[in-house]
């Protein structure tokens, strides 16, 4: 899979339109628009910033599209999210999920 691919494949795993990413990411519309068009790969600086809006590294985006962690997309994506909190926000998260599965 290509690297325009894969954006793609993240951006609809998340319901996310182009201007959604865009704005996610903070880029413009249209550098984005240009990719698309041009199919020409984004500049590294874009391409962190792109993956920084999904809430994955560089090397998860880059890792095996199938991984066997018999993880579904949401729950990558919800791991994703954790990993963008706070520590404080973090603790939160797992006192709320201990008191849950009392």
């Amino acid at each position: 899979m290509d690297v325009l691919d894969k954006i793609d494949k993240l951006r609809r795993e998340r319901g996310w339109s182009i201007n959604n990413l865009a704005m996610e990411a903070m880029l413009t519309q249209s550098t984005l628009n240009n990719l698309y068009s041009r199919h020409s790969e984004p500049k590294l600086s874009t391409l962190r910033t792109i993956c920084q809006a999904f809430g994955i590294t560089l090397s998860e985006f880059f890792a095996d599209d199938d991984p066997d962690d018999g993880y579904t997309p949401r729950e990558r994506e919800l791991v994703s999210s954790y990993r963008r909190l706070t520590d404080k926000e973090k603790r939160a998260v797992r006192s709320l999920m201990d008191e849950l599965a009392e």
